[in-house]
């Protein structure tokens, strides 16, 4: 028994000397290829050689405890009959130290190993799955034939041991090793697959290797959890002395994938228990049992073959790589035609087909609704129309004076669809990673490069109703543009023809809808304000010269002689030819001359008349100076003092006193009544 337990000793040794090697190897692999998932695989690997360690150390005690056993049985053989009964169980308790080592070890220390390796694996899982979530995975691939072999190796030697491993578990005495077998099978599993994805890796099929990204940590997470529930189940679970039971990072779900047989036998006790007789045991369930591992197998070869056979669609053409590549020895491309064609199975042989007789659309400008497609909808300024609508800067015309930090550009939106064939299958596919991408990026640039020196909204009346694009000239735009994206396309090697480009829609966002309409409005007021003001011109200028271009030509003279000198020959002759200009005018401008000229007539004429009377009272003065100033005295009251009572007193001495009554008299006296004369 001895022995034996130092067999399984060894046998954990061994598991953890090759997972000693695998981590490390594993570890600088990923770096080399550049394979995230064998980065994670190797924390995997380092979880299932900590498990080997533990293993190691339960068979040591196992071993040193039965060889304690053995010395003790020998040494009560020796000892003397029953008087000293009580001495010899003294003895075995005294001397029975690995045994109590090796219970207090599976009491205490499983237990406690078991939820660490449970928070180690949570806690690495977590972190691995959030790097592929973050994207820090890193998608550039070296080597991946060098990785593809070492990874298949490591999946052989895990695959070797742990058949070997889960064999020796079957024994009682040997349960313990069913769990680190069952980690070598998840790492035979997962090295498999990261060594058939790194193959298909280098057929440029990456979508294994993507997924073990999320499979990988997500297979830790899952132990780890699995381990922390088995150690709460087996808190409350009832122990039988002599009976083995399970450590809790014994994974009943890896232990199910490295013995599978035990589900059939699972299966079979369910099928006996439901149908109350041994069904498992009759002739028709062994032949299945027997026959249903071949049956799976050979059905998965069928399928596997069936993948030689490809159907190519009515309305479709294909190209067939041949271990990635879509030309054969002689540099032609292997383009099919609709129908039945073989070709290499996969992923040796691959069909790439396209509906190149199909009509194919994109939408630039905007997103349509799922629920819009095949109908056409009312396009309202102040409604959303699609799913996702983008905004286009345009440039704004007619911009004299804008506040500080202002931009002379105006956003716009478009609904553009774009319809266009494949009629080069191998360049559509093979000369750009996303064609259709490549032609979206080109449609945008041609759109906005257009768009940005269209008139969307004409503002004066140079600008032709046909060119705007709100208006009559999209048509004349889309063919255009259209024709653009169909040259770039050409250049960039696409390998697509443009059916159809149609500028369905140029209209403002709807949230500035209204602000807009308000733009259009004011727009239209200055260019009626802008023609009544040169009507009022044309209304002045000809009322006050007769026509606007005597008008504009008398201004013209006007400013020449302004700015002329104010002698000399070049001075006369602007003189003249204003004088003759203002004698040629008609209209408000010969009414106000004439009457300037009477002005200046009769203002002539009253200053000679002024001057004459002058002398004339000169002379008067001269010859009676104090009649002419009595004579000019009284002709000022007289001129100032109209309609005023006026009293002349002549004193008649100095014993006279003269009273005047100044008081009005309403009724006059018979002193006052006239004669009337």
């Amino acid at each position: 028994m001895q022995t034996e337990y130092r067999r399984a000793a060894h046998v954990c040794l061994a598991a953890l000397i090759l997972s000693a090697i695998f981590f490390p190897a594993c570890f600088v692999l990923s770096k080399v290829t550049g394979v995230y998932a064998l980065f994670a695989l190797s924390w995997q690997i380092l979880a299932a050689a900590v498990i080997w360690a533990v293993l190691a150390v339960q068979f040591y005690q196992k071993a040193l405890a039965e060889q304690e056993k053995l010395d003790i049985s020998q040494l009560a053989k020796g000892s003397g009959g029953d008087t000293i009964f009580e001495a010899q169980k003294t003895h075995s308790e005294l001397f029975a130290v690995a045994q109590n080592r090796l219970r207090i070890f599976e009491k205490w220390f499983l237990p406690i190993f078991s939820i660490l390796i449970a928070i180690y694996q949570i806690a690495i899982g977590a972190y691995l799955l959030r790097r592929t979530i973050t994207g820090r995975t890193g998608e550039e691939f070296n080597n991946l034939l060098l990785g593809a072999v070492l990874a298949a190796a490591i999946a052989f030697v895990s695959f070797l041991f742990s058949l070997y491993s889960t064999g020796l578990s079957t024994e009682e005495r040997w349960r313990p090793l069913k769990a680190g077998g069952s980690f070598f099978m998840a790492t035979t599993i997962l090295s498999f697959v990261c060594a058939a994805g790194m193959a298909f890796a280098q057929f440029k099929i990456q979508i294994v290797l993507i997924a073990l990204n999320w499979v990988v940590p997500s297979v830790l997470i899952l132990v780890g959890c699995e381990t922390a529930l088995n150690f709460i189940f087996d808190i409350y679970r009832p122990r039988i002395k002599g009976q083995y039971s399970s450590v809790a990072f014994d994974s009943r779900l890896l232990g199910t994938i490295s013995a599978p047989h035990r589900i059939l036998r699972t299966v079979a006790s369910v099928i006996d228990y439901q149908f109350g007789f041994k069904v498992s045991q009759t002739w028709f369930y062994k032949i299945v049992e027997q026959a249903v591992i071949p049956l799976i197998i050979f059905s998965a070869i069928i399928l596997y073959l069936l993948s030689c056979v490809a159907i190519i669609d009515p309305e479709s053409q294909a190209i067939i790589e041949r271990f990635g590549s879509p030309v054969d020895s002689q540099g032609k491309v292997r383009l099919v035609g609709p129908g039945i064609t073989f070709k290499l199975p996969w992923p040796f042989g691959i069909t790439q087909e396209f509906p190149t007789k199909q009509i194919q659309e994109i939408y630039i400008g905007y997103t349509p609704r799922e629920d819009q497609e095949g109908q056409k909808l009312p396009l309202l300024w102040n409604t959303e129309h699609y799913k996702e609508e983008y905004n286009l800067l345009v440039a704004t015309e007619g911009m004299t004076s804008q506040e500080k930090g202002a931009v002379p550009v105006s956003i716009i939106r478009a609904s553009i669809p774009v319809q266009y064939r494949v009629v080069d299958l191998y360049k559509y596919l093979y000369n750009h990673a996303d064609s259709e991408d490549v032609l979206k990026a080109i449609c945008y640039k041609e759109v906005v490069q257009y768009v940005a020196g269209a008139h969307i909204e004409p503002e004066d009346e140079s600008v032709s109703k046909e060119e705007s694009m709100l208006g009559a000239g999209r048509e004349k735009a889309a063919a255009i543009v259209a024709k653009n994206i169909q040259q770039q396309a050409d250049k960039q090697g696409l390998g697509v023809e443009i059916v159809f480009m149609g500028f369905e829609g140029f209209h403002p966002p709807p949230a500035v809808a209204q602000d807009f309409q308000a733009v259009n409005g004011a727009v239209q007021k200055k260019q009626a304000l802008i023609l009544e003001a040169i009507s009022r011109r044309d209304r002045i200028f000809t009322g006050n010269v007769g026509s606007v271009k005597q008008a504009i030509a008398l201004h013209e003279l006007a400013a020449k002689y302004m700015q002329s000198p104010q002698k000399g020959p070049e001075y006369d002759k602007i003189k003249l030819q204003l004088d003759k200009a203002f004698d040629g005018a008609s209209g408000e401008l010969f009414a106000k001359l004439r009457q300037a000229q009477s002005y200046a007539y009769e203002k002539a004429t009253l200053a000679k008349a002024s001057g004459e009377r002058f002398s004339q009272q000169l002379k008067a003065y001269q010859a009676s100076k104090r009649i002419y100033m009595h004579e000019l005295k009284m002709s000022m009251l007289e001129e100032s003092l109209p309609g005023i009572r006026k009293y002349i007193v002549f004193p008649g001495g100095d014993k006279e006193v003269t009273i005047v009554d100044l008081q009005e008299k309403l009724v006059p006296s018979l002193y006052d009544v006239g004669t009337g004369k």
